[in-house]
């Protein structure tokens, strides 16, 4: 499995190497984002395709690297249970999702190893080895929730939090980039007030916080599989307020469809579900709308705004099209990429705001030649 992950790692690090980008660490950092974004999405594709137990031991498929090594025992499971957990196409799809983990895994491992090198070396403030460090413990932590999420047999809890630590690596590698191409751009003077800056960067992080509690809602929504728990919209079940059993349904740790007592789960449970999923959506929306609209006469995040507003109508137009479309696969899959794009973005927009501010604040108090950058990323 490790030589496999190498392997693999091999065309990324060598389009890294091979890039026009003078600076092949940022180029390495952006290449890991690109990555962890389709980590995710994929992630989300083996989710939704009952793929999660495709290989039901770890990190290997049956003992071995690679379903061709473990095709018997996967077509001898196949014929026992056709339509069940594990076949030779369920196998492909989680093996590809584990081989991707481990990429990333690896190139983490050669951004904290350079870091520590060039940092000892150079003392360049672009080499601090401190998040490449924590990036390198919390890859690790995501892994550990990637093995329990097969050996607990898809348990809510787990498979809610693998997300989340998913979203979080996307989170804390934006924001490292976002650090590197700021540490060498130009520097010049930013025109916006203090205040403007640090408002903006209030709003931005109370639409993360509001963000973070939606992908929770929403990881529990998909691992309980309470997404068609009302299929009419904006009423469920024809009333504003149905039928909810949210005792059960928000109970953490229980078995997947089972109550802690180890009953069935009622579907009034997935109905409470589903339904603070959705309405809790459109506070996230008003808030990180708000946060754009606010960001959206400033130059240095302007772009940032404007994508953040398309991506939220998005997520709007799939999540409403995941009900009235019997949850068709692609539709599902492109909600959870608008989410991890919402991620991507309001980390960005995040950044940039306290970026700003402290310039802004530099430059009213009359510090002569702050950093700060013009070039929309």
């Amino acid at each position: 499995m490790a030589v496999t992950a190498l392997l693999i790692a091999l065309l990324p690090a060598t389009i890294v190497w091979t890039s026009s980008d003078a600076n092949k660490y940022r180029k390495l950092v952006w290449v890991s984002v690109f990555l962890t974004f389709d980590l995710i999405v994929f992630g989300a594709f083996t989710r939704l395709t009952d793929s999660g137990l495709g290989c039901p031991d770890w990190p290997g498929c049956y003992g071995a690297a690679n379903p061709f090594l473990a095709h018997d025992q996967i077509v001898a499971a196949e014929a026992l249970m056709p339509t069940g957990p594990v076949t030779v196409f369920k196998a492909w799809i989680e093996m590809i999702h584990r081989y991707l983990a481990m990429t990333i895994g690896v190139l983490i491992v050669a951004m904290m190893a350079q870091s520590w090198y060039q940092w000892r070396k150079t003392r360049r403030a672009e080499y601090a080895p401190w998040l490449p460090t924590a990036l390198f413990f919390f890859v690790c932590l995501q892994g550990a929730f990637g093995a329990w999420t097969v050996t607990l047999k898809l348990q809510p809890v787990i498979v809610t939090i693998h997300l989340l630590l998913g979203m979080g690596l996307l989170s804390m590698l934006v924001w490292y980039g976002g650090r590197q191409n700021h540490l060498n751009a130009p520097r010049t003077l930013v025109s916006a007030s203090p205040p403007a800056m640090r408002n903006i960067r209030i709003l931005a992080g109370v639409a993360a916080a509001l963000l973070l509690v939606q992908l929770a809602l929403g990881g529990w929504t998909s691992t309980n599989y309470a997404t068609l728990a009302c299929t009419d919209f904006p009423l469920c079940g024809g009333k504003l307020v149905p039928e909810m059993d949210f005792e059960h349904g928000f109970t953490l740790w229980r078995e997947l469809g089972k109550t802690a007592a180890g009953h069935y789960l009622p579907f009034s449970a997935l109905t409470a579900i589903h339904w603070v999923h959705r309405n809790f959506g459109f506070i996230v929306a008003l808030v990180a709308g708000y946060a754009a609209w606010r960001a959206w006469g400033h130059d240095v995040l302007h772009k940032t705004a404007r994508n953040i507003a398309l991506v939220l109508a998005a997520q709007i137009i799939t999540g409403v099209a995941t009900i009235y479309l019997s949850f068709p696969l692609t539709i599902a899959v492109l909600h959870n990429a608008g989410a991890a794009a919402l991620v991507l973005l309001l980390t960005m927009l995040n950044y940039k705001a306290k970026y700003q501010y402290d310039i802004a604040k530099k430059a009213a108090s009359g510090a002569a030649h702050p950093p700060s950058s013009t070039v929309r990323h």
